[in-house]
């Protein structure tokens, strides 16, 4: 194993002591890493006009803007935090990323594109994400404490942000977590990953994604934010209130309206699943 530099030593405990996610510290870290062989070249040599000419090779190359501006937050926080040169936070630009909705899956294609993702535990964990209106990250972390059956509730540890929550737990998606559980006898982690006392990879739940919408043949550009979308949409359809979909999805939005959006636990516990509507078999028979 390589042994690691002092300087990403420093990256990170930069980061731990700003509480930063460990999905936020392990894509900072590899947008610097990223950035630096990309001129072959240690990052704390380089300057504010290699980052320019970084970020336009980026642009060239058609990244996303969404990626573009993430490893523009990585280096701000590299030179501004890490390097101490404040000028990083004023000359290290984003751009502005369009907004695009992911589409919208309507009840038929959610069943095919379900009982089309390859393995029970993947299958399982993705139906979750629409069930109860996820984020891969969200699925990836669930405990099998995390299930609580009693207020029909599932306890999100550290989101995003790195705030706790709780989602909807369905009665149908209960019971098939129940099946589930008898089969896989998962113990921490609800949908265990290949190395022993870690959770699945969000880019394998990525990964089943893409081939479960190869292989039920959908035309519509499918990720597992698309479930979650589709969860939101179908609610707001079916006249659920946006103030109870709000809390379910965990949006806190600035302005003078976000205090009055939050809602108590039992309307969450008591608001209906478009998931237990759905005529669809996920468990294979004992």
């Amino acid at each position: 194993m390589a042994k690691m530099s002092p300087l990403r030593r420093r990256m990170i405990e930069d980061m731990t002591l700003r509480n930063l996610s460990r999905q936020t510290q392990q894509s900072y870290i590899y947008a610097v890493a990223k950035f630096s062989r990309h001129f072959n070249r240690p990052p704390d040599r380089l300057g504010m006009e290699d980052v320019r000419a970084y970020q336009l090779h980026l642009v060239g190359q058609k990244y996303s803007w969404a990626h573009i501006n993430q490893v523009a937050c990585a280096l701000r926080f590299f030179y501004g935090v890490t390097l101490s040169q404040k000028e990083a936070f004023q000359r290290i630009i984003t751009g502005k990323d369009p907004e695009k909705l992911p589409p919208v899956l309507d009840d038929e294609e959610i069943v095919r594109f379900l009982e089309a993702v390859e393995g029970v535990r993947n299958r399982v964990a993705l139906a979750t994400a629409y069930a109860a209106g996820l984020r891969v990250a969200e699925v990836a972390c669930l405990k099998v404490a995390s299930i609580d059956s009693k207020r029909m509730l599932l306890y999100i540890e550290a989101g995003k942000g790195g705030r706790d929550r709780y989602a909807m737990l369905s009665p149908r998606l209960l019971e098939i977590l129940r099946a589930y559980w008898k089969r896989a006898r998962p113990t921490l982690w609800l949908f265990p990953g290949q190395e022993p006392g870690d959770h699945i990879s969000v880019t394998a739940l990525q990964s089943a994604c893409r081939a479960a919408r190869k292989r039920a043949q959908i035309k519509k550009r499918v990720t597992a934010h698309s479930l979650r979308h589709s969860f939101a949409t179908h609610l707001l359809e079916d006249g659920t209130d946006i103030r109870i979909i709000q809390v379910l999805l965990g949006h806190i939005h600035l302005g003078s309206t976000a205090r009055y959006a939050q809602v108590a636990t039992n309307l969450i516990a008591g608001t209906r699943s478009p998931f237990d509507r759905l005529a669809l078999e996920l468990m294979p028979p004992d």
